[in-house]
């Protein structure tokens, strides 16, 4: 059994016991996902138009951290001018517990 949710306006497809890496949330221990866009249980598929009434999705937070760091090189030719930045994304993972399907 999997679904196809919408997480801060990205799509993710999770199944029960794995987990997912989305953008930092806050720190809650526990989240609810509404937008549920599509669920499939072997060969019966829903679909939302746009979402689900009633479907959810639960899961726990395992964890905070961040990604390796991106390097962010510009430079001017013949001018003189380069700027050197970095960026770290910072990211929760969260691990699935239950897909529930309208009651």
């Amino acid at each position: 059994m999997y679904a196809i949710v919408e997480i801060s306006g990205k799509q993710f497809k999770v199944e029960e016991g794995k987990f997912i890496d989305i953008d930092l949330q806050a720190d809650s221990e526990s989240f609810t996902f509404d937008k549920v866009l599509l669920i499939s249980d072997g060969d019966k598929v829903e679909v939302g138009a746009p979402y689900i009434e009633g479907a959810s999705v639960a899961g726990t937070l395992t964890k905070n951290y961040r990604d390796k760091k991106v390097l962010v090189y510009k430079m001017r030719p013949k001018k003189g001018t380069r700027t050197k930045q970095g960026h770290r994304q910072s990211y929760s993972r969260v691990t699935i517990d239950s897909i529930t399907a309208k009651a």
